[in-house]
């Protein structure tokens, strides 16, 4: 599996990446992706497909302008799959028509309505939840309503990464279609009052920010959370994970906000049928289970069961506001994040 990195999306360093990828893209047993989720966390899932299959994958990761670079290369994209994080960004691309319909019976059976297109544009192949990460030694509270994270009672004590992330923004459509704009844009005022610092980093690096003192909660993915506690490699993520809880907020309905990562069929695949095959492993038992074991995350598969580490945070009990009702909210989220001075941190 080889990597690409690209961090821009102008026409002229698209189309050079194309030609460089269509060497590999036209031959027998390949199968390219563009993406927008980290290589690391993909990985795992790839090799899985290809010891199944062999066939091999090509990944170019992009941090941004991935349908830019799609729509840019035009019919000769070697683009095969797309694969990406938060609905948002999986309704943009059928939107933006860089994918095309796969109405496959296999991945319907496989996957539930609720978590793929009707149209059979894009796909959810995990959840994850937005939770709270709490300190173990200086926060005793076992639950904390995602309306409570405005209690002044928080002053100077919360940590998050920027409020215009695709995570943080989805949770806000969440706020916005639970409690309407007035109210969400009053409690966001709340959160920013009660911030630390300025928002920064990711979501790792809150927890982080609690070990060391600087907050006493954070807002981040459950999945990060197993990522820290069971890395073997960095001593100094371990002992994050390890210094923090998980509580799981609620809204009024009693139900936590769950994202989730998803995959789509490129609109010009070359190695379509190869493309087909991916999107139909990621859709398995098998590959579920690659991904609850090795990223802890939870599985879109009923009935399957998260990892031991992720069933350890406690019961998640998953909201079931419509997930394109989260993707509408994006925008006017973006704006109010904006109008709020959200990422400015909390005023002096």
């Amino acid at each position: 599996m080889k990597i690409g990195n690209a961090r821009s999306a102008v026409a002229g360093g698209a189309l050079a990446i194309a030609a460089l990828f269509t060497t590999s893209a036209l031959a027998d047993g390949v199968v390219n992706i563009y993406t927008y989720r980290q290589p690391d966390l993909i990985k795992p899932v790839l090799e899985a497909f290809t010891a199944e299959t062999g066939i091999k994958t090509e990944v170019l990761f992009l941090d941004k302008g991935l349908e830019e670079r799609v729509l840019a290369e035009g019919a000769n994209s070697p683009a095969d799959v797309i694969m990406t994080v938060d609905i948002a960004r999986l309704t943009s691309a059928k939107e933006k028509g860089v994918t095309q319909p796969l109405v496959d019976e296999e991945v319907n059976k496989l996957l539930p309505a609720e978590y793929r297109d009707p149209d059979g544009n894009w796909f959810g192949v995990t959840k994850r939840a937005r939770v709270i990460y709490a300190s173990k030694e200086r926060v005793k509270d076992t639950a904390i309503t995602y309306a409570e994270l405005a209690d002044p009672k928080w002053k100077g004590k919360i940590c998050m990464r920027s409020g215009q992330h695709d995570y943080n923004l989805a949770l806000f459509s969440a706020a916005i279609a639970h409690w309407g704009p007035e109210k969400t844009e009053e409690w966001m005022k709340g959160l920013k009052a009660n911030l630390a610092k300025k928002p920064d980093g990711g979501d790792r690096p809150q927890a982080g920010a609690i070990a060391a003192g600087e907050c006493d909660i954070a807002i981040g993915n459950t999945y990060y959370v197993g990522l820290m506690r069971n890395n073997e490699k960095d001593p100094k993520e371990k002992e994050w994970g390890n210094a923090i809880n998980v509580l799981f907020p609620t809204f009024e309905n009693g139900l936590t906000h769950v994202n989730i990562s998803g995959a789509a069929l490129a609109k010009n695949a070359p190695n379509r049928d190869n493309a087909v095959k991916l999107i139909r492993f990621l859709a398995s038992h098998k590959a579920q289970q690659v991904y609850a074991e090795k990223n802890y995350e939870y599985p879109v598969e009923p009935g399957l069961e998260p990892s031991e580490t992720v069933k350890a945070f406690g019961t998640l009990n998953a909201d079931t506001l419509p997930l394109v009702d989260v993707a509408k909210g994006r925008k006017p989220a973006s704006e109010m994040v904006d109008r709020v001075g959200l990422d400015d941190g909390p005023s002096s």
